[in-house]
């Protein structure tokens, strides 16, 4: 189940990557305006940073600029890229074409038939808003999208990544619906290791046990 950090933050991808368990980042246009540093500083930094996978979204709307700049990014990247598409006709389009030579993600899915288009595209990855989807979507349907996205592709080789989680609960409940990559900011993945009880049953054995 690998966990992989939302966030282009350098400092944040820093402390992540020293942790030895989250295998890769994910950014998005939003998080690289708020870097601090330009897009390619960033991107170099982050894959500096994991030897895991780095995901980078396209921001041109037209097919042609899409190629150039997967081109662009790939060159800063390397075998790292993963190129996050948005689930546009031309995004599909742009999928279908870049996947022959790149890992590619469709991005902010909310239906099980852009899931499936996603596959058949040659998509790596189908990227879910959780979060955003139970707060956008009529009561219920925000679940719904996660059970049938699970069972759509149940047996696809392209796996389901959830992003847009708020809290370790919300990973949970996604884990049990068989969602395999999770994509988390840095505070949840931070709050992970912590329970209140672990925490008693540590300082416990600091005061009463012995040790080597």
């Amino acid at each position: 189940m690998p966990l992989l950090l939302d966030s282009a933050l350098v400092f944040e991808a820093e402390k992540a990557c020293r942790w030895g368990w989250v295998e890769g980042i994910t950014t998005n246009p939003l998080l690289l305006a708020r870097s601090g540093l330009p897009p390619a500083k960033t991107l170099e930094r982050l894959a500096e940073l994991t030897s895991g996978p780095v995901f980078y979204q396209l921001t041109a709307s037209h097919l042609e600029e899409m190629l150039e700049e997967a081109q662009r990014a790939s060159v800063i990247l390397g075998d790292q890229l993963v190129l996050k598409i948005l689930p546009t006709p031309t995004g599909f389009q742009a999928v279908a074409r870049l996947s022959e030579n790149f890992s590619c993600a469709v991005t902010a899915v909310f239906s099980p038939a852009q899931a499936l288009a996603a596959e058949a595209a040659g998509a790596r990855f189908v990227i879910l808003y959780y979060h955003r989807a139970l707060v956008s979507l009529p009561e219920g349907e925000g679940w719904r999208l996660v059970e049938d996205c699970v069972t759509a592709l149940a047996a696809s080789e392209t796996h389901l990544l959830a992003a847009s989680i708020k809290s370790s609960q919300e990973m949970v409940a996604l884990r049990r619906a068989g969602i395999e990559y999770f994509t988390l900011p840095f505070s949840v993945l931070e709050s992970l290791p912590n329970h209140p009880l672990s925490e008693q049953a540590g300082q416990e054995f600091q005061r009463d046990g012995v040790g080597l």
